[in-house]
């Protein structure tokens, strides 16, 4: 089965060539959409909206000579190419090119990737990028899936399709195809935020082709997972199909104590008019999920004054890294999230194409999860209970024209569209009776705590309205040369009220217009490979999470201007070995010219927007097959970082803070005779500091973590799996908070049944 699959990737190849020599010789295109009775009966709904780009079709239709188009292929209609390490392309119509003419570090992690790695949380998923470093939510910021890109914060930089996706929750792939990772400033393509890199979720839709795949798979620490994947064209239905994507999900963190995740998830969708020029699809999504979550362990402050910890100022205590500090009869996990989409497109002719989506979603969030902290003395821990009675919706509706048109011998390829989203966040703030302390070296879980947790009274209630609009154009100037340029401008307006226990509301308002752009210059020496340079910038408002602030010294400021960020980029991308195998080399620099910085030691102070930083890199990565039956996917990332100005000189010339020198990631499988297929992966993170306040000793070791896969093809339709992950059982810090950190989890094996049909 799969070697008949690699065969007819070698023929889909073959073919991809051939188009190409067709293309460059300009050989004119003729296509006669089909039209269907759905399409016929639903294209005049979008028709107002396809005056937008009538306008600039008839003036481009005036000028153009014969136009060359290159090969267009339509997100959710490809064919399911599961064991595929390469994808050719981004999802979003804002990407008109193939990855290997992207003038920018753009990482793809497939779904076969996915699913060979047995990875269970977006968090998994990203172990295979390289420059990403996971964050411990606490305080200000809810748990879930918090992390950094090239050293800047993008908790709030998560999409899925392409909408922003702002819920505080920990994100399950068992309804996506791909993840991508986009690295810089990316405001012009995200708006706000993205210093440091965006990444967007694709979910899985309905395709032309049958499907019917699943898996069961059983493991140490208590794990249990079962996913299901059908999809089914109907009969008598020309172009519509259903899909049904499906998850149940319990166990427990390997070497930790108590922590354990169970969840559920639904993901239906339709698809009416696929293969024709007018497609609606229509989507639902729900994940739920009910956790024991835990905030690990707290790191030892410079204030402890106990003899026995004093070799242990500003860092780890002597305790087992399984250690949990929190209290079961008190703490708890549950959030629930929802997310209805709708999305049309018409294509109204080869060169022309309109899209319009709508989404709904919901984040309802209910957990109190303990941060463990020291007194200034003795080995006590308080157990400090961080709660989030939160909920988190979004309304957007995304609007996008992609024109491919010819003026004065230049092809262009333009994305342009209109962008709007309404956002709100309400958290309600609870307290309870104080804790029982823990011990540091024996702390009790099981520790009895007869009190409840309620609603004070005060709450803080956010409503965010945005609304960007952006033009893309990738011009084709002969056959060697792209040059890409993009404008967007954002309208961000968030109005924030904080309701005392009295009733007391204390609002705050902000308003920002900003202009994000970028620029890319493409030399290609050979049709398979490319040499580039490119500009971007971003913004990062102070209501940038939906929250905002009076308080002289808080980064979330309501008097605060965005702080402002470029990038530089030049790198060299390559498809070897018959184009089987991608290879991407970049150097970058990513500079914060006006960060907010203030300095701690003057009691007048207040956030300034006067600081500079900086990070200088390195990145490689290979994605694809070497041979037929051996395949890799990982990268490699240096990053020199430092707080080039400060009002506080205290921090001059210090490392910005969860930011590894390196980091390096490699997965690779190869298939061997009689039915076996072997892989292996490795991930090293080298150590990074928790803070930048001085003395800066606060620092998590380097860390390598060792993992392996053995799958046997029992027949065609069924696979046996077996993932062992960090084999050689390594003790390692994976999240960063301010007051603890959270280990990672130790060394586990799982065990898994893999079907299709």
């Amino acid at each position: 089965m799969r070697q008949l699959q690699r065969t007819c990737r070698r023929n889909r190849r073959l073919l991809k060539t051939i188009a190409k020599e067709q293309s460059a010789k300009q050989l004119r295109l003729e296509v006669k959409p089909r039209q269907s009775h759905f399409a016929q009966s639903i294209v005049s709904a979008i028709g107002a909206a396809a005056l937008i780009g009538m306008g600039t079709l008839a003036w481009a239709q005036e000028n153009e000579e014969q136009a060359v188009l290159p090969e267009v292929v339509v997100p959710g209609q490809q064919e399911r190419d599961e064991d595929s390490y390469k994808p050719e392309a981004p999802a979003s119509p804002k990407f008109t090119e193939p990855l290997v003419d992207i003038p920018q570090t753009v990482t793809v992690i497939p779904e076969a990737v996915i699913e060979e790695r047995g990875a269970t949380t977006l968090r998994d998923v990203l172990r295979n990028v390289p420059g990403i470093s996971l964050q411990a939510g606490e305080g200000g910021v809810p748990a879930g899936d918090n992390l950094s890109i090239r050293g800047f914060n993008a908790r709030t930089d998560l999409f899925i399709d392409g909408v922003r996706d702002f819920g505080g929750y920990s994100r399950d792939p068992f309804n996506v195809s791909q993840v991508e990772v986009f690295k810089g400033p990316a405001s012009s393509y995200a708006g706000r935020g993205s210093t440091g890199g965006a990444i967007n979720l694709v979910s899985k839709r309905p395709l032309l082709d049958p499907i019917y795949v699943g898996t069961i798979g059983v493991g140490t620490d208590n794990y249990k997972r079962a996913t299901l994947d059908l999809n089914q064209p109907l009969e008598g239905l020309q172009g519509t199909s259903l899909r049904l994507n499906a998850l149940w999900h319990d166990a427990d963190i390997p070497g930790r104590d108590v922590v354990t995740d169970q969840r559920w998830g639904v993901a239906p969708s339709i698809a009416f008019g696929l293969d024709t020029p007018t497609r609606l699809t229509l989507s639902y999504f729900r994940l739920d999920q009910d956790n024991i979550a835990g905030y690990g362990i707290p790191w030892v402050p410079q204030t402890n004054t106990d003899p026995s910890l004093a070799a242990y100022i500003n860092d780890a205590p002597p305790v087992d890294f399984s250690n949990y500090y929190g209290l079961k009869d008190r703490d708890f996990e549950k959030v629930i999230t929802d997310i209805a989409t709708a999305e049309i497109a018409h294509d109204f002719n080869p060169s022309m194409t309109l899209r319009n989506l709508l989404r709904y979603g919901q984040t309802r969030r209910d957990s109190i999860i303990t941060a463990p902290r020291f007194g200034t003395t003795g080995t006590q821990v308080t157990r400090n209970p961080q709660s989030r009675d939160q909920t988190d919706t979004i309304l957007a509706n995304l609007t996008d024209l992609t024109l491919r048109f010819r003026t004065g011998g230049i092809d262009h390829a333009v994305a342009t569209g209109i962008e709007y989203s309404h956002e709100t966040s309400v958290n309600y703030l609870r307290t309870g009776p104080p804790a029982p302390p823990a011990d540091l070296f024996n702390p009790n879980p099981d520790d009895p705590y007869p009190f409840s947790v309620r609603r004070t009274g005060a709450k803080n209630d956010a409503t965010g309205k945005s609304l960007a609009l952006y033009l893309f154009d990738t011009l084709h100037v002969g056959e060697r040369w792209e040059v890409t340029g993009g404008l967007r401008w954002d309208y961000f307006d968030l109005d924030y009220q904080s309701r005392a226990a009295d009733g007391v509301v204390t609002p705050f308002e902000r308003t920002d217009r900003m202009l994000s752009w970028r620029g890319g210059v493409v030399f290609k020496p050979a049709a398979n490979g490319s040499l580039y340079a490119a500009y971007g910038t971003s913004f990062n408002p102070s209501a940038e999470g939906l929250t905002l602030a009076s308080t002289a010294t808080a980064t979330n400021n309501a008097d605060l201007e965005p702080e402002e960020s470029r990038t530089y980029e030049v790198g060299t991308k390559w498809n070897l070995f018959e184009e089987r195998l991608a290879v991407a080399v970049a150097l970058f620099r990513t500079e914060k010219t006006n960060a907010r910085t203030e300095d701690p030691d003057v009691t007048t102070d207040v956030i300034v927007l006067e600081g500079k930083e900086r990070v200088d890199g390195v990145e490689l990565s290979v994605a694809g097959n070497v041979t037929d039956q051996w395949q890799l996917f990982g990268g490699y990332a240096f990053m020199d970082s430092e707080i080039v100005e400060s009002v506080d000189p205290d921090r001059v010339g210090a490392e910005l803070p969860n930011t590894p020198k390196q980091t390096f990631s490699l997965w690779t499988t190869h298939r061997l005779p009689w039915n076996f297929e072997v892989g292996a992966g490795v991930q090293f993170v080298d150590s990074r500091l928790n803070t930048t306040a001085p003395p800066n000793t606060r620092e998590a070791p380097s860390y390598w973590l060792f993992d392996a896969m053995i799958a046997y093809d029992v027949t065609e339709n069924l696979t046996l799996r077996l993932n062992g992950y960090n084999l050689a059982d390594e003790e390692y810090i994976e999240s960063l908070g301010g007051g603890h950190f959270i280990p990672g989890a130790g060394r586990s094996a799982i065990a898994a049944a893999d079907f299709q049909f």
